[in-house]
């Protein structure tokens, strides 16, 4: 693997758990799990399936940064984390793939979380 695609995962991913730590605590503590298994799991992949999923991945820190400033300026609003996925996202997805995101969807609906999901398409504050 190239050094210069290393340091860019792991930069990613540093930078991914910071943006967590604005998150509510049990959001953070899930968050921080599933990026710690997807970015092993994903180790020795290969170079098409490697760019993709850093293109997601550095979406996904893009989008948390700006909710995170979001929230620290309507300090007054209830804090809101996430985004609908869209349909034509969710056809490309391998079945193995729908099965995390369907664990994923299960541990966050737990009762006792300090957030919520709903299968909206709007993302609910």
């Amino acid at each position: 693997m190239p050094e210069g695609h290393v340091s860019r995962v792991r930069a990613l991913y540093r930078r991914i758990l910071l943006l967590h730590r604005a998150l509510p605590p049990d959001l953070k503590a899930l968050g921080d799990q599933y990026v710690k298994d997807e970015f092993r799991r994903h180790k020795t992949v290969g170079s098409d399936d490697a760019q993709r999923f850093l293109q997601e991945w550095e979406v996904y820190a893009a989008v948390l940064w700006q909710q995170t400033n979001e929230n620290r300026q309507n300090s007054t609003e209830k804090v809101c984390f996430g985004a609908a996925l869209p349909e034509e996202k969710l056809n490309d997805f391998r079945d193995e793939q729908i099965g995390q995101l369907q664990e994923l969807m299960q541990e966050a609906t737990k009762p006792n979380r300090q957030f919520s999901m709903t299968e909206s398409r709007k993302p609910k504050c």
